[in-house]
């Protein structure tokens, strides 16, 4: 039968776009389908905070900040903990990886006109010993524009190639089944789901109205993950983070349901890691939702203290920003699934960030002058602000008591005593005296602010938690966050697929959070952040020219 394309891309994320236009820029025609409407193009990257992990960058140089792939790799390595036999592959992507974030990442993208905000961001910093989890330094690059920021270089290629006839958008179209003869797939066939022109995010209709089947030499499976699946998340589940939450809210929309993965595993393909996966452990409950169950997380500066669902304070190194699954360990260990920040109006002010492009209006509208009043304004950020008015999951109080009562009030479980509470912040407070402390989470604020970024927009200055100079005292029930698949289907580095024979299925390729981001997991059982957009990049780069390259 006649070819409808080269390659076809399953998925028009930023993976899919990535691939896609990189097969275009080949000369090769491509297919890009979705099961989402056209006004969801660029996927989940869109809502996203925008944040890359570059190495040994400019930005870096001029903060002072000493980098380099030697640094990185040995923080991936230590951050991963690979352990497995299935861990060559996803072990190469790693290396690989850390090789192209130190190396052309930045310059490729540049080229095509994005730009970073010069203030490089320091997650998950670890506070194991050197070899062990967490970045040594700051390396998390937020783009200029956040999420959109990141999808728009490719959109706009991708809109190039359309014109010129190279590329071809097929939106919802929901694929059912890979097409295979003699072992080799060589297309697709699903339905077609009815127009739908509801909002970016929101659930759209599920109608089928027709049926459609669609033939090249290549396949690109770059259809994202589960995280908008909670039972398929718990089905998932490791044992090693305890027994699943009961209650999750949801990072990434409705559509985000593995369906894809499914289909793909059920062709024959290896997918290896389901294990693996991220979630984050400071999520708080949108009061202005557009998906269900819609959450946001919180970025927290240092200064934050931290108490699980029964008032005990979390133990070192689990400070906000450290170490997101050993918080999320510690967190279901308890035998609840939330934990409570208490913090000041000042901490609240210069710390609390909060995920996604539409809680960042100045970073996402590229706004020097609204960006600058985070560092000028009296309040937070007004999105923040937002939250703490609004928002379901935040209490308010003039003092430490009622603070108290209300959070009990709120979880319900009537779990948290004053006196404990107060005992464990009166012993914080007493350390903040003098820069030399045993206290490590006040040793961890004194090392953020040695860093100008930190000191400047990220880390407040150490105060007591019960100074009433710096209230009101802000109480902030934290969720569980559904968010990425960090296991996938293992791919060799040209993002060739595996059969569960252990031979590569011809014409089959993945990217993205479908590939755990390149080679079925190259994060390993842990991210440094920064680096689910980055894979997207890399995975997406590398399917669409071993595709293109492939097609005759």
């Amino acid at each position: 039968m006649a070819e409808d394309a080269d390659v076809i891309v399953v998925g028009g994320g930023l993976a899919g776009l990535v691939a896609a236009t990189e097969i275009a820029d080949a000369g090769k025609r491509v297919i890009v389908v979705d099961q989402e409407g056209e006004q969801s193009l660029g996927g989940q990257a869109f809502w996203s905070f925008g944040g890359l992990f570059l190495v040994d960058s400019p930005e870096q140089r001029r903060l002072g900040i000493k980098d380099s792939y030697d640094l990185a790799l040995q923080d991936w390595m230590g951050t991963a903990g690979f352990d497995r036999d299935d861990d060559h592959w996803p072990r190469q992507w790693a290396e690989a990886y850390v090789a192209f974030a130190a190396g052309e990442k930045r310059d490729w993208l540049r080229a095509m006109g994005h730009r970073i905000f010069p203030v490089v961001g320091w997650a998950e910093r670890g506070g194991y010993d050197a070899m062990g989890h967490g970045n040594s330094v700051p390396r998390f690059h937020v783009t200029w524009g956040t999420g959109p920021g990141i999808v728009e270089p490719f959109e706009r290629r991708a809109r190039e190639a359309q014109k010129n006839g190279r590329l071809t958008f097929k939106f919802r179209h929901r694929v059912d089944t890979l097409l295979m003869t003699n072992g080799a797939v060589e297309g697709i066939s699903g339905s077609v789901l009815e127009a739908d022109s509801v909002e970016r995010g929101k659930s759209s209709s599920r109608k089928v109205v027709g049926d459609f089947s669609l033939r090249a030499q290549a396949v690109i499976v770059a259809s994202g993950g589960i995280g908008g699946n909670h039972e398929m998340v718990r089905q998932n589940w490791p044992k090693r983070l305890g027994e699943p939450p009961k209650f999750m809210i949801s990072g990434v929309p409705e559509h985000v349901d593995g369906r894809m993965i499914g289909i793909t595993e059920a062709a024959g393909a290896r997918l290896i890691n389901r294990d693996r996966m991220w979630h984050y452990v400071e999520g708080i409950r949108n009061w202005n939702p557009i998906w269900p169950r819609h959450g946001i997380r919180i970025l927290p500066g240092p200064s934050s203290m931290w108490f699980d669902a029964t008032g005990k304070r979390l133990p070192a190194p689990l400070f906000p920003g450290s170490d997101t699954l050993g918080q999320l360990e510690y967190i279901m260990g308890t035998g609840y699934d939330y934990s409570w920040f208490i913090l000041t109006q000042s901490i609240i002010k210069k710390e609390f960030a909060l995920s996604g492009s539409e809680q960042n209006p100045d970073l996402t509208g590229k706004s020097w002058r609204m960006t600058i009043k985070r560092a000028t304004n009296k309040g937070a950020p007004a999105p923040v602000e937002a939250f703490k008015k609004n928002g379901a999951d935040f209490i308010v109080r003039d003092n430490l008591a009622d603070l108290v009562s209300a959070m009990n009030a709120l979880s319900g479980d009537n779990l948290l005593q004053l006196n404990h509470i107060k005992t464990q912040i009166e012993a914080r407070d007493r350390e903040i005296t003098n820069p030399y402390v045993k206290d490590a989470q006040v040793m961890n604020m004194h090392n953020a602010r040695r860093y100008i970024g930190d000191k400047l927009i990220r880390t407040a200055k150490p105060h007591r938690i019960l100074d009433a100079d710096h209230g009101p005292l802000i109480a902030v029930k934290l969720n569980i966050l559904t968010r990425k698949t960090l296991g996938g289907f293992e791919t060799d580095l040209g993002s060739r697929v595996f059969g569960s024979n252990g031979e590569i299925i011809r014409g089959l390729y993945a990217a993205g959070e479908a590939a755990g981001f390149g080679g079925g997991g190259m994060h390993g059982y842990r991210s440094l952040e920064g680096t689910f957009l980055g894979g997207c990049l890399f995975s997406g780069r590398n399917a669409g020219r071993a595709a293109a390259k492939a097609a005759s």
